[in-house]
């Protein structure tokens, strides 16, 4: 019976769980599960230098969202100061936003200018947002205003 009940408990708890990361808000790119980042480490980005799928079993609940990570001290820096290592416009395409469009953000098209992370759709998309990087951040920063709380339909169907 003792088995029985831990198995009830468990998924209760992943329940609770996968419930509150179903509530990420729309300012945020994750999967209909609420998986943040498609899984990759945020913190390995400014740690390792290059993406980094982190372990499903090293995870921390931001904002209702889901974050990976590839060990216990990025979680913990996560964790001490999220901020730092969130993808800029919720970690979708940094490009998208400055043309006032939400398109995922590719975590393996990355970039950080001034300890900031940015994501892009795709190569040839970032090779575009790298002809003029200060100008497409503040386009995107701008825009990034009135398109935060707006679905990436409504925003394609405008």
């Amino acid at each position: 019976m003792n088995k029985f009940k831990s198995l009830i408990g468990g998924v209760a708890l992943s329940v609770a769980i996968a419930s509150s990361a179903l509530a990420a808000g729309v300012e945020l790119n994750a999967s209909s599960t609420g998986l943040a980042m498609q899984g990759y480490d945020p913190v390995a980005y400014f740690t390792e230098g290059e993406p980094t799928k982190g372990d499903y079993r090293i995870t921390t609940l931001h904002d209702d969202a889901m974050y990976r990570f590839s060990n216990e001290e990025n979680k913990a820096a996560f964790e001490a100061n999220p901020e730092a290592y969130l993808p800029a416009y919720g970690g979708y395409c940094a490009f998208g936003a400055a043309m006032g469009f939400k398109f995922d953000g590719d975590p393996t098209y990355w970039k950080i200018v001034d300890n900031k992370l940015y994501l892009n759709l795709s190569q040839d998309i970032q090779e575009r947002w790298e002809g003029d990087i200060p100008g497409f951040i503040e386009q995107a920063s701008t825009n990034w205003e009135t398109i935060a709380e707006k679905t990436p339909a409504e925003l394609q169907a405008q």
